[in-house]
């Protein structure tokens, strides 16, 4: 009975989150392209020049224009690194067990040097894993016992916790991909970015929860009766083809592959966005900081203050990392969409 229902709950997990995100990210991408051809449609009609102008929901002219905002602290910037390492090693080495009927895995399996070698991977970067999720939460935890203003943390526009306005940006969207309502304003975080923290928050903890009883069974063994270790698996191999299929293509979509952010968006990695871009995007959050263009450059990574532009060399490895991610993600994405298929 709870291996059936682990399975079902995984199953419709996996349904109900491509289903609705991949609508989602189907008709954001129709709606930009459709409001990007529409402008090259007008200015040719008005027998101006035919170079064809970002549609993004607001002006994404004005995406560019200075000065940089400083968005990310540096510890995010480094748990973001180590996460997307570590999940590309866990991923890669997974894959093959995962579908192990499929023509490549044995192939892959040995480009990786056999079971033992790709197993020691494996559960390194899991261990990994494991440690940045731990130092978030204590990094969390310090945060909030020295923040002055508690109640911002957990509610009102510059909280990552869920809150109703997200539910009605999110009804909104639908409404705005066809043409019955204004863009969302959101504040610091939206509805897209909430779901992809809280995501990674659960697949975490329930692929190194389930990770750890089949790692150690003798130590679980003792504790947990025999069924919990099919439920361990299922809940490691379908929440990890969960993982994989929303990082590579939604989050993908969201950060690279979505006019007006392509090649890629290097927040994650410089720390730092350009007040235009954040007052398309968060014009809630711009609208109280007033004139930043006045105040001094702060070289601290505290949001809200006013950044130095990034130096070329953090620009130039934030791209080749970003961009070698984007290849290596899309490959992976057309080797599972092949093993399901055949």
């Amino acid at each position: 009975m709870a291996i059936s229902a682990a399975w079902l709950l995984m199953n419709v997990l996996l349904f109900v989150t491509f289903t609705v995100f991949g609508i989602h990210t189907v008709l954001w991408l129709a709606k930009v392209l459709g409001m990007r051809w529409q402008e090259r449609r007008r200015r040719r009609e008005l027998g101006l020049d035919d170079e064809p102008r970002p549609a993004e929901p607001i002006d994404s002219a004005a995406r560019g224009r200075g000065p940089f905002v400083w968005r990310f602290r540096l510890i995010h910037r480094l748990i973001h690194g180590i996460s997307v390492v570590s999940f590309f090693a866990l991923v890669i080495t997974g894959l093959p067990l995962r579908f192990s009927c499929a023509v490549w895995a044995s192939d892959m399996m040995r480009l990786l040097g056999g079971t033992h070698t790709a197993g020691i991977v494996h559960r390194t970067a899991g261990a990994i894993t494991v440690a940045y999720f731990t130092a978030h939460l204590v990094w969390l935890a310090v945060f909030v016992a020295r923040s002055k203003d508690r109640t911002s943390i957990f509610w009102g526009p510059d909280s990552m916790v869920p809150q109703p306005q997200d539910f009605r940006d999110f009804v909104q969207m639908f409404k705005w991909f066809f043409g019955k309502a204004p863009f969302p304003r959101f504040g610091r975080y939206g509805y897209n970015e909430k779901f992809h923290y809280f995501g990674a928050f659960w697949g975490i903890v329930l692929l190194g929860g389930s990770g750890l009883v089949r790692w150690m069974p003798g130590v679980f063994t003792r504790i947990l009766p025999g069924w919990a270790f099919n439920v361990a698996a299922i809940f490691h191999s379908e929440e990890a083809l969960l993982a994989a299929g929303f990082m590579f293509v939604i989050h993908f979509f969201n950060v690279h592959l979505r006019p007006g952010k392509w090649p890629m968006d290097g927040v994650m990695f410089t720390g730092r966005a350009t007040l235009g871009a954040l007052e398309e995007d968060h014009p809630l959050t711009t609208e109280r900081w007033g004139d930043l263009a006045s105040q001094p450059v702060s070289r601290t990574a505290v949001p809200d203050l006013p950044a130095p532009p990034p130096p070329n060399w953090m620009t130039v490895i934030a791209a080749s990392f970003g961009l070698l991610a984007l290849g290596v993600g899309l490959v992976l994405v057309g080797m599972i969409m092949w093993a399901q298929l055949c």
